[in-house]
């Protein structure tokens, strides 16, 4: 478990350099980690994830301006979602590829919430990588399975784009394809509803407590990211629970 935590944190750190540089055209490799206000290269005291934000106090430790507390969030995220994953499935083919999917949602939802967007190259890298899974075990199976998802994700999504004139945006309905090849058809119908019941909940919270107005753009990947997680680990029980307490 120590192994898992250490690893989820750097992993978590690397989240945040694609955070940053994604959205903005720049490498992912190159240059080496710096500081966003003076451009100061970061030394590895400076890489320790959380560790070094608490012993520097949340401040550049060369020119002393304030970090972004996004950045030991999205480490500590990573984390809790690596340990849920290894709780619930091991040390397994699922854990891993589900670990690499909430990860990337991790990335994807971030930049979608502060930019506005999801960059296609996110969704290429993972469907990519979910077609290099299928391979390794029961092609045909998840491949028919997937193919049906991503038709159904981003066939649904389209719908809804169509009917509300675009008030769905067009990375939503990449990001619910790519899903439908991660999870299947069973899956994205369930995180297309969560999703929804996710959103309504959030933003009118965020309506109460006034962090967004009714003119506020809210965007929707994260509520999207935030259902297929669910859907993903606890997918089984729910639509148990579903067959079992309201249809019978």
């Amino acid at each position: 478990m120590f192994v898992l935590l250490i690893t989820s944190l750097i992993v978590g750190s690397f989240l945040n350099v694609c955070i940053y540089r994604i959205p903005r055209g720049e490498s992912i490799a190159y240059p080496p980690s710096h500081c966003p206000k003076c451009d100061s290269k970061l030394k590895p005291i400076d890489l320790i994830p959380i560790l070094s934000f608490i012993i520097n106090k949340g401040k550049c430790r060369y020119c002393g301006e304030p970090i972004s507390l996004q950045y030991p969030l999205i480490e500590a995220l990573n984390a809790i979602l690596y340990i849920i994953l290894y709780l619930k499935f091991g040390f397994s083919l699922e854990f891993l590829q589900y670990a690499l999917l909430s990860s990337l949602l991790i990335v994807i939802s971030t930049i979608d919430y502060h930019y506005k967007i999801i960059p296609d190259k996110l969704i290429i890298f993972g469907i990519i990588c979910r077609l290099l899974l299928i391979t390794l075990y029961n092609f045909k199976p998840n491949i028919i399975n997937g193919t049906i998802g991503l038709l159904i994700g981003g066939g649904i999504f389209l719908v809804i784009a169509i009917i509300t004139n675009g008030a769905m945006g067009g990375g939503d309905i990449k990001l619910m394809a790519m899903l439908g090849l991660w999870l299947g058809w069973k899956y994205i119908l369930l995180t297309t509803l969560l999703s929804f019941v996710i959103g309504a909940i959030i933003s009118m919270l965020l309506l109460i407590f006034k962090v967004k107005s009714r003119k506020d753009f809210i965007p929707f990947g994260p509520f999207i990211s935030i259902a297929a997680y669910i859907a993903a680990v606890y997918g089984n029980e729910l639509i148990q629970f579903y067959i079992n307490n309201i249809l019978m």
